[in-house]
């Protein structure tokens, strides 16, 4: 059985690789430090299929004041957090078989606000709506899609003074193997298009999304649109 993890040098990306090779896969690492760029459309055609993807390549881009942030911030958040998502599940789309998984690594930011990092929350959010959004589809294919939404995790992206401030407070932080266990349960589960939140302390569930006011329309509760 084949895998595949991007972000493969990182804290949760390493944590994810031990994950699939102790489960019995065979795990190409993906990351920039080992010359693979998620970002890269041809990148993405060079890779085969797998049984079991994680999407999990992020950055920040550690600003907080949006009148602050510089357009090469801009452009690799969005490159890194949200291209090298779509071109990624754009790619195992065409080559994947039935049965196979996909887990994106997203973020409770995707789910809630982050002021400290807009940027990064508009990445997230956008990570959760194409996995909710494209899931049907890859059904159709065999292919199941979930999103796992840690908090905050102890990992290199927590330095300086967020690390600081959250040590002040004893805020607890996700060990990266409970961010793995979670994205483990997301890849084996039968459900698909669904946001797993996973927070210190507890199980690692599917996030249910409130419903949305409908169209009035006279004698009916709700419609839905025909799209």
């Amino acid at each position: 059985m084949k895998a595949l993890v991007t972000g493969a040098a990182g804290g949760i990306g390493r944590a994810l690789v031990a994950q699939a090779r102790a489960e019995g896969y065979d795990v190409d690492e993906l990351d920039l430090v080992t010359g693979f760029d998620v970002t890269d459309p041809v990148a993405w055609e060079r890779v085969g299929a797998v049984e079991l993807a994680f999407l999990n390549a992020g950055v920040l881009t550690g600003e907080a004041d949006i009148a602050a942030v510089t357009d090469e911030q801009y452009r690799r958040i969005v490159g890194v957090n949200v291209d090298g998502v779509v071109l990624g599940v754009r790619r195992l789309a065409r080559v994947c078989r039935p049965g196979s998984a996909i887990v994106v690594t997203a973020s409770l930011a995707g789910l809630t606000e982050m002021p400290v990092d807009p940027l990064y929350a508009l990445t997230k959010h956008a990570v959760v709506g194409f996995v909710r959004s494209v899931a049907p589809q890859l059904a159709e294919r065999g292919i199941r899609i979930n999103t796992v939404n840690p908090g905050i995790a102890d990992t290199a992206m927590v330095s300086g003074s967020l690390r600081a401030a959250l040590e002040a407070e004893d805020f607890p932080l996700l060990r990266p193997e409970e961010v793995a266990n979670a994205a483990w349960l997301a890849a084996t589960s039968d459900e698909t298009g669904q946001a797993w939140v996973v927070q210190p302390g507890r199980e690692p569930l599917p996030f249910r999304f409130p419903g949305v006011p409908g169209p009035r329309s006279s004698g009916r509760s709700g419609i839905r649109p025909p799209l």
